[in-house]
């Protein structure tokens, strides 16, 4: 009888995502190279593309 409990307590035991942490933690980091590394190149002519759309809104 103790051993259909124990199976039964491990499969109704709560997933442990504890490990998946680095994974998000990566990707995060770099989401946030590559958008920066991006805007460092085209921070210049989306500055001109948007004031170029606010004059001509005026």
């Amino acid at each position: 009888m103790n051993a259909i409990l124990g199976r039964w307590l491990v499969w109704t035991r709560p997933r442990d995502d504890r490990g998946d942490v680095p994974g998000w933690v990566l990707v995060t980091v770099m989401s946030v190279g590559l958008v920066t590394a991006l805007l460092a190149f085209a921070q210049p002519a989306l500055v001109g593309m948007l004031r170029n759309a606010l004059n001509s809104v005026r």
